[in-house]
């Protein structure tokens, strides 16, 4: 963000206003995509790959390739979502659902496509298939029960707030016991606190538990029940960290981290499911990032 230019600046705002309409109007939005014949809801994302065209033009990097499959990418996810939507009317989890949800989960975790971007900007194209997936699910899908909705309620700050006072003391111990978590003193000065707890709830909270909680757990729910979703959700959301934050001991698979992660997942799982609700576990999310990031 710090060597952002105008044109970089404006296709962010530009990526974030799908998710702002979503996240404000998701129901009358896929209402409205409902009258829609089937041929436009499925081509309309071709949009997507305008933020690509416009970043890789000012940066002088554009590809045919990439744009090809930033073009095709979105398309094929609102046309398996629709197919599920006809074939699984009771939306208890379709084979597509699963192949589009893990095809994302991978792609993000192992950064396949960040090389279609500029140093430093690669959240870009990882909000671009936010973007997609917030499309299919939302518009096309239209599955229930996902909470993602930015009209924030008390009950959020104190469900995302309460499984914090659970989580820390689990975590601090479990953590330093293991020798994973360092306390430190933060470079940072106090005001920066709000503005990096903003950042990271909109930019890494945000998009984890509508991946993990919105999409994951809850359609897990609806095959296997409440405990075991969240188990296998908070499990999987621990995997997805395995190559994060290397150290000498885990060069390759940093099962402290995913530990860690895992035990953590359980609390966000709780936040999201107690109203399903996304902001509530989100808030958990972004607090125990931003403590950890002050410092440990």
């Amino acid at each position: 963000m710090q060597n952002a230019t105008p044109a970089d600046i404006a296709v962010l705002v530009l990526e974030l206003t799908p998710a702002a309409v979503f996240g404000f109007a998701g129901q009358r939005v896929g209402r409205a995509c409902a009258r829609w014949p089937s041929t436009v809801r499925s081509a309309l994302p071709v949009l997507c790959a305008l933020p690509y065209v416009l970043i890789s033009c000012s940066h002088q990097m554009f590809s045919w390739r990439w744009c090809a499959l930033y073009a095709a990418l979105p398309v094929a996810i609102a046309w398996l979502l629709g197919q599920a939507a006809i074939a699984d009317p009771e939306q208890r989890g379709n084979w597509r659902d699963a192949i589009i949800l893990l095809m994302l989960g991978l792609a993000i975790d192992l950064r396949w496509f960040e090389r279609a971007w500029p140093n430093g900007l690669a959240g870009w194209g990882k909000l671009l298939v936010v973007d997609a997936a917030l499309y299919g699910f939302v518009a096309v899908r239209r599955l229930h029960g996902t909470g993602f909705d930015f009209h924030f309620r008390w009950s959020d700050w104190k469900t995302g707030l309460r499984e914090l006072a659970f989580l820390t003391p689990v975590v601090l111990g479990l953590g330093m016991a293991m020798g994973f978590l360092h306390p430190h003193d933060s470079a940072l000065r106090w005001f920066w606190m709000i503005p990096k707890w903003i950042y990271i709830f909109v930019f890494v909270a945000l998009p984890e538990e509508l991946y993990f909680r919105a999409w994951v757990q809850n359609l897990l729910e609806r095959r296997v029940g409440r405990r075991a979703a969240l188990g296998i959700t908070a499990v999987l959301f621990g995997l997805s960290h395995f190559n994060k934050h290397f150290s000498k001991s885990s060069a390759h698979f940093n099962w402290r981290y995913v530990l860690l992660a895992s035990v953590a997942g359980i609390f966000y799982g709780r936040a999201w499911r107690q109203r399903r609700r996304v902001p509530a576990s989100a808030i958990t999310h972004a607090s125990v990032d931003a403590i950890w990031s002050f410092w440990f």
